[in-house]
C-alpha cells in the first residue's frame, strides 16, 4: 500500500504543475483581452477617431450651415494636422471625403487646404480621388487646388505604378485651358517610354498652336523628345524656362514645421519629385525667403514596399537603392528604377556612375529641374538674413553640387541659368569658392551673349573687390578656358565644321563661333590682367594667376587642336618681363618659348596640306615685337631703344644717374636675377674685393653664369634662350646676337 502511495505521487505533482501553467496563461490571455478592451475603449472615446469616423460615415446631402458637429469635428482635424500630421489612414478618409463632395463643395476646399501628411500618402486614396474629377461637380478651383496638393506631396505617395497605369485618364484633363498648367506638370513627373503616343504628341501640338509656345506644353514636349524623337519633330528652344512653377504654397509652412517635429524619420523635406526643397517661413513679399532646407534628400524608393519584398513581382524594375556596387549596377543596368527624389543621386556615387554610362536624358532632365528650383529658390530669391543663417549648410549643399559636376566633367544647364542671375546680385564674399567653381562649369556661351551675361557682373566685382578675388576670378576664368578647349578637343567633329559642347544637350556651334566666344573670353582676361596689374602695383601674386591663364592660351594650338594664336597684351608682358621675382621672368620666357612652337607648327601645317588656318599678320608682327624686345633686354642688353616700342628721352634717362641703363635689365642687372649674378661672382672670383658685375659678361664667365642659371631650375629661361638666340659669342663683347624671327 505504501509503494502504491509512493508510486501515485508524481502523478499528481505533473497534474499540479500543469494546472498551474494553465492558470497562468489563462490569467496572461485574459490581461491582454482586458489591455485590448481599455485601448479599444480610449480609440471609441479619442476625439480626433471619432471625428474621423463621422467624415466616413458622413451621409451625403448633410447640410453644413448651421451643423456644429461637423465644425467641431473639422477643427479638431485641422488642429492634429497642422501640429503632427495626418496618418495615411486619415489622409484616405479625408479626402474621399472632400472629393466626393458628400457635404457639397464649401468644405471641399478647406478639407485639401490642412491635408498635412505625417508619413506616406497611400497610392490608392489618391487614385479614387483622380477619378472624382470626372464627375464634373467639382469646381475647376478646386480641381486645381487638389492637383496642385498632388504636386506637393508627390514624393511621399507610397507607391505610383496605379498612378501611372491611369496616365490616359490624367491626360484628357490637358484640354482644360485652367488646368493645363498643373496636369502637364503631374504628367512630367509619370512619363514613361511607353507613356509617350503619337496621339497625344498631337494633342500637346495642337494646345500648343492654340495656346502659343507655353513653358509647361515645352516641357513637357522636350521629355516626350528625349523618349521618342522620332515622335516629336518640333525644335525645343534650348533656353526654355527650366521646370514649372512652385505650386506647394498653401501647405509649405505646414509641411516643413510637421517635418520638423517629425525628427530624423523625415530626413529633408519631402516635395514633388524634381521640384526643389520647401523652406520654412513665407514672409510678404513672395521673392524673399529665407534659406533652411538644403540637405540632399535620403534615396527612396518609388516602388512600394510589398512589391519589394516579392522579387517576382518587381522583375521587369530594380530599384537604385537596392543595388550596393557597381557589379550590380552593370548587371541591371537596363532595368533600373529611378529614386523618388532626384536630388537624391548627388549623394550616390552608383547613381552618378548610371548617369554617366547610360546618360538618361529624363533622369538628367528631372535632376536639373530639382537643382534649378533649388537654387534659385534657396539661393536667389532667400533674404540677406538667410545667407548668413545657413552658410554652413549651404556650403555643404554646394561643395556637393561641385563634386558631382566634377565626377561627371561637366556643368547642369540649371547652374548656369541661375548663374547668370546670381552675378548681378553677388557681393563676391560669399560662398566665394563654390561660387566661382560652378562658374568654371559654365559651357561655351555665344559670343553675341558673354558679354552681357558674364562679362558686365563679373568686371564690376572684379574691380571693387580685394586682390584675392581678382586672383580667385582670374583662377576661375583660366579653368573655364580649360574645359572649353578640353570640350572642343573631345567632341569636335571630325570635318571640324560643328562641336558639340555638351553630350547631354543640344547646343551645337559652328567652329567660328566657339573661336568667336574663346576670342572674347581671352581678351576680357586681358583687359581685366592689365588694368588689375597697375591697380595692384604688379603684384607677383596677381602675376602668377595671370601667367597660368597665358599658360593655357599659348598653347590652344598643339595642346586642344583650336586654330587659333592670341598674343598677350602689353600690360601683361611688361610687368611680367620687368618682375623683381625670377619666377615671373621665367615663365614669361617659358610663355613665349611656347608661343614660338605653335606658330611654327601651324606655319608648317599650312604648308603642307593647305589646310591650316591662317595667321593674321598682327599676330605675326606682335610676336616678333615681343622676341625682340626680351632678347635685347635679357640678352642683348639693349633697353630703351626707339625701335622696341618702350622708349623714354635720353635727358630723362640721365637724370635718373644710373650708368649704363641700356643694360639694367639684362640677365645679370636685371632685379630679378642680380642676387644670383652676385652668388656667381663670389663663387668665381672668391677672393675679389671690388665687385664687378660686368666681368661675367666676358666669354667664359658668360657662359658658367648661363649654366648655373639654368641650373637653379630656369627651364622657361633655358628653352627661350635655345630657341631664339644664338650661343655663338663674339670675344670682344661676351654676347650674343639676336637670331632673326
Amino acid at each position: 500500500m505504501a509503494a502504491k502511495l509512493s508510486l501515485s505521487g508524481p502523478p499528481d505533482s505533473d497534474l499540479s504543475s500543469t494546472s498551474n501553467l494553465s492558470v497562468s496563461s489563462r490569467s496572461s490571455n485574459r490581461s491582454l483581452r482586458v489591455a485590448e478592451k481599455e485601448r479599444k475603449k480610449k480609440e471609441a472615446e479619442d476625439p480626433f477617431v471619432l471625428a474621423l469616423k463621422y467624415f466616413s460615415d458622413v451621409e451625403a446631402g448633410t447640410p453644413v450651415n448651421g451643423n456644429d458637429e461637423v465644425e467641431r469635428n473639422m477643427v479638431l482635424v485641422e488642429t492634429l494636422a497642422y501640429s503632427k500630421g495626418l496618418s495615411p489612414e486619415a489622409v484616405s478618409v479625408m479626402l474621399e471625403f472632400a472629393m466626393s463632395l458628400r457635404m457639397g463643395t464649401s468644405l471641399c476646399a478647406r478639407v485639401l487646404k490642412c491635408l498635412i501628411p505625417a508619413t506616406l500618402v497611400p497610392q490608392e486614396a489618391v487614385v479614387r480621388a483622380v477619378v472624382w474629377l470626372s464627375v464634373g461637380k467639382i469646381p475647376v478651383s478646386t480641381q486645381i487646388l487638389f492637383i496642385k496638393w498632388v504636386l506637393t506631396v508627390f514624393d511621399m505617395i507610397d507607391a505610383k505604378n496605379q498612378l501611372r497605369a491611369v496616365y490616359g485618364f490624367i491626360f484628357n484633363f490637358v484640354t482644360e485651358e485652367n488646368l493645363c498648367p498643373f496636369i502637364c506638370h503631374l504628367l512630367y513627373l509619370l512619363t514613361r517610354k511607353e507613356s509617350v503616343r503619337v496621339f497625344r504628341v498631337r494633342k500637346l501640338l495642337e494646345l500648343q498652336s492654340r495656346l502659343g509656345r507655353q513653358p509647361f506644353l515645352l516641357n513637357l514636349l522636350s521629355l516626350y523628345k528625349v523618349f521618342c524623337p522620332e515622335m516629336v519633330m518640333l525644335s525645343i528652344p534650348s533656353r526654355i524656362k527650366s521646370g514649372f512653377r512652385n505650386h506647394n504654397m498653401p501647405w509649405k509652412s505646414a509641411l516643413i514645421a510637421v517635418q520638423k517635429r517629425a525628427g530624423p524619420q523625415l530626413a529633408g523635406p519631402q516635395v514633388a519629385s524634381g521640384s526643389s526643397p520647401t523652406s520654412t517661413t513665407i514672409k510678404t513679399n513672395p521673392r524673399k525667403r529665407k534659406r533652411c532646407h538644403l540637405e540632399v534628400p535620403v534615396m527612396s524608393s518609388v516602388v512600394s514596399k510589398e512589391a519589394q519584398t516579392e522579387p517576382s513581382s518587381c522583375g521587369k524594375v530594380v530599384p537604385l537603392v537596392q543595388l550596393h556596387s557597381f557589379a550590380q549596377l552593370l548587371d541591371n543596368m537596363h532595368r533600373i528604377e529611378l529614386p523618388a527624389q532626384m536630388g537624391s543621386l548627388l549623394g550616390s556615387s552608383l547613381a552618378l556612375h548610371y548617369l554617366d554610362c547610360v546618360q538618361d536624358e529624363s533622369a538628367l532632365l528631372r535632376l536639373n529641374f530639382w537643382l534649378g528650383y533649388a537654387l534659385h529658390e534657396e539661393f536667389l530669391f532667400c533674404g540677406d538674413e538667410g545667407a548668413s543663417q545657413n552658410s554652413e549648410e549651404a556650403l555643404q549643399f554646394l561643395d556637393k553640387l561641385l563634386s558631382t559636376q566634377q565626377f561627371l566633367q561637366e556643368g547642369f544647364s540649371c547652374s548656369e541659368a541661375f548663374l547668370y542671375k546670381f552675378l548681378n546680385v553677388w557681393d563676391g564674399s560669399l560662398l566665394r569658392p563654390q561660387i566661382l567653381g560652378l562658374l568654371s562649369n559654365i559651357p561655351v556661351v555665344p559670343s553675341s551673349q558673354i558679354r552681357q551675361l558674364l562679362f558686365e557682373p563679373l568686371m564690376q566685382l572684379f574691380f571693387t573687390s580685394s586682390l584675392f578675388f581678382k586672383c580667385g576670378l582670374i583662377e576661375c576664368l583660366n579653368n573655364m578656358l580649360l574645359k572649353w578647349l578640353t570640350w572642343h578637343s573631345v567632341y569636335a567633329l571630325e570635318d571640324d565644321l560643328d562641336i558639340s559642347l555638351n553630350s547631354h544637350t543640344s547646343i551645337n556651334m559652328t567652329l567660328s563661333g566657339f573661336k568667336d566666344s574663346v576670342m572674347e573670353l581671352v581678351d576680357f582676361v586681358g583687359r581685366l590682367a592689365s588694368l588689375s596689374l597697375r591697380l595692384e602695383g604688379c603684384h607677383s601674386l596677381l602675376l602668377s594667376f595671370v601667367l597660368d591663364f597665358y599658360e593655357t592660351v599659348c598653347d590652344m594650338f598643339i595642346k586642344y587642336g583650336l586654330p587659333l594664336v592670341v598674343m598677350p597684351p602689353p600690360g601683361v608682358f611688361y610687368p611680367a618681363l620687368f618682375a623683381t621675382d625670377p619666377v615671373s621672368v621665367d615663365r614669361l620666357a617659358y610663355i613665349m618659348h611656347r608661343y614660338k612652337v605653335n606658330l611654327t607648327s601651324a606655319k608648317s601645317q599650312e604648308k603642307l596640306t593647305k589646310q591650316a588656318f591662317h595667321i593674321s599678320r598682327q599676330t605675326v608682327r606682335e610676336f616678333n615685337h615681343y622676341i625682340i624686345v626680351m632678347v635685347n633686354c635679357l640678352w642683348n642688353s639693349k633697353m630703351f631703344q626707339l625701335d622696341m616700342g618702350l622708349s623714354l628721352g635720353e635727358e630723362l634717362l640721365l637724370k635718373t644717374k644710373v650708368p649704363q641703363y641700356s643694360a639694367s635689365f639684362d640677365l645679370v642687372h636685371h632685379p630679378a636675377f642680380m642676387s644670383y649674378a652676385v652668388d656667381f661672382h663670389h663663387r668665381c672670383w672668391p677672393g675679389r674685393k671690388d665687385m664687378d658685375l660686368n666681368s661675367i659678361k666676358h666669354s667664359k664667365p658668360w657662359s658658367w653664369y648661363l649654366e648655373f642659371l639654368f641650373s637653379q631650375g630656369f627651364d622657361g629661361l633655358k628653352q627661350f634662350v635655345e630657341s631664339n638666340v644664338g650661343r655663338q659669342l663674339p670675344a670682344d663683347e661676351g654676347q650674343g646676337d639676336s637670331q632673326s624671327t
